[in-house]
């Protein structure tokens, strides 16, 4: 019994130790991306959230679940997970690095930049905005 609770301990220690934690952003955007600006005027953001939930619905909800919390069916066996798109992790980065998240892809998450216009992809990244 203090074997175990020794390497539970153990394990604990070693995952903090190398920042393993379900806040840690697991996949970085390259710098470049920071510099993206969204082209989506203040003016026109909420309309283009609602055309970004639409898409999120039919592209993103399957693994991102309705609630954009990394906890849709399609996800339950992937590994790594789908990101949860609330956490403050995500939010605080800039729009550049969703941008680029989206468009290229990564593991088992779409390549969307083939499939869906810049204007869509934007309209799915001031969605992400939307989720709390």
């Amino acid at each position: 019994m203090k074997t175990k609770i020794l390497y539970i301990l153990f394990a604990l220690v070693l995952a903090s130790f190398i920042g393993i934690s379900s806040q840690e952003d697991r996949w970085k955007a390259p710098e470049k991306a920071k510099e993206l600006k969204n082209p989506v005027k203040a003016s026109a953001k909420a309309q283009s959230a609602k055309r970004g939930a639409k898409l999120f619905k039919t592209r993103c909800m399957i693994c991102h679940g309705t609630k954009g919390k990394g906890d849709g069916i399609g996800g339950k066996a992937l590994n790594p997970k789908p990101q949860n798109l609330t956490l403050k992790m995500v939010q605080s980065q800039t729009d550049g690095e969703i941008f680029w998240k989206i468009t290229n892809g990564r593991n088992d998450m779409i390549k969307w930049g083939p499939i869906l216009s810049d204007e869509q992809r934007w309209d799915l990244v001031n969605y992400v905005r939307t989720l709390k």
